[in-house]
């Protein structure tokens, strides 16, 4: 597999982008989120989309250059039509609109509807935290084929609607949870195809309701399988929850559109620490937290204990050094596309 620094990534995505139709903002949104969520070791999330969001260019499914819109609004609130804008863009505008109203009124959210995938959730929420706030985010499917089953099922309901919640702290890495509430995130599951590798079991079932290791079963009506384990009903609920807050409350609805247009709703909130307590106060306690968390001694087996978002944090470091392994597959698409638009020796895909 190539290794590739961050910055060669980000200038390959975003000029494929951009030759897909893409404004050279929505082109650079989307490259560096897609890279952002490489960097942080969720490849799933990363450079391996960019053929698949092209692929909905040609089809429609995504419209670049749409101009979203205000549908409904209060000084704490805003309902946000994407027009099947770039996800990564329109929810990072969303976000931004979110933040700039709660700092006059200290808590504000927002729903967003008709938008292209979002891409790694985290990068919402931690916007927030540059501003002193806790930010919170969920997303769904919207209508577009699901593909988790609901505990107990074998056919899919559910998408794997992530939560991802960030918080401000004195730490050198940001405090954030993002998670999938599924086993994993679907694009595991393409990453472990691309790369021929097998997965765990309690990932999927198979067509037959078969729990399997096989990735390939997926796709031949196979389902992802919620959080937990024997204790699934725990993903099953939360992902339900979600699609209550993306699905139901954006208006979306839910179930199973024929078109199979994808589409991911997004709840967001934000709350501003000062309005509870003094931020300097607030951060320098969570920092105490996550180090009284570390200090644990580690279980058998174990390296020791991580707070949420170090992980990250340390494969970013890591891989900025060292580059981002890029599997063959992905890289194919990505010089198969460039040889399409003519930008092969541009990008030096030859």
């Amino acid at each position: 597999m190539p290794i590739v620094q961050a910055d060669r990534l980000t200038r390959i995505g975003t000029a494929l982008l951009r030759a897909a139709g893409a404004s050279d903002e929505e082109a650079r949104a989307v490259a560096i989120g897609c890279v952002n969520a490489n960097l942080a070791g969720h490849d799933s999330h990363g450079i391996i989309a960019i053929p698949t969001y092209i692929d909905r260019i040609k089809a429609g499914h995504i419209v670049p250059g749409a101009k979203w819109t205000i549908v409904q609004e209060s000084p704490t609130t805003t309902v946000i039509d994407g027009h099947w804008g770039f996800g990564f863009h329109v929810n990072a505008k969303a976000m931004a609109l979110t933040i700039e109203k709660a700092r006059t009124a200290n808590v504000a959210a927002c729903t967003v509807f008709r938008q292209s995938h979002v891409g790694r959730l985290a990068a919402y929420p931690l916007m927030a935290i540059e501003a002193g706030m806790i930010g919170i985010a969920t997303a769904d499917s919207g209508r577009s084929p699901k593909i988790v089953a609901p505990f107990g099922g074998r056919e899919a309901r559910l998408g794997t609607n992530p939560i991802s919640i960030a918080v401000p702290s004195d730490l050198g890495a940001p405090f954030y949870l993002d998670m999938a509430t599924s086993a994993v995130a679907a694009g595991k599951i393409a990453l472990a195809v691309s790369r021929n590798e097998e997965i765990p079991t309690g990932w999927i079932v198979d067509s037959e309701g078969r729990h399997t290791t096989d990735p390939r079963e997926y796709k031949k009506g196979g389902a992802l399988l919620p959080l937990g384990g024997s204790e699934g009903y725990k993903g099953s609920g939360l992902a339900a929850m979600v699609e209550v807050l993306c699905g139901l409350l954006t208006g979306l609805g839910f179930g199973v559109e024929p078109t199979g247009r994808h589409n991911d709703g997004c709840f967001m909130a934000v709350f501003n620490v000062a309005a509870f307590r003094p931020l300097k106060d607030f951060k320098k306690e969570v920092a105490e937290f996550a180090r009284y968390l570390k200090s644990t001694p580690p279980s058998e087996g174990s390296t020791g204990v991580f707070y949420p978002g170090e992980v990250e944090h340390i494969r970013e470091r890591e891989r900025r050094i060292s580059g981002i392994e890029i599997e063959d597959a992905t890289w194919d698409k990505l010089r198969a596309l460039a040889g399409e638009y003519k930008l092969a020796a541009e990008l030096d895909l030859k």
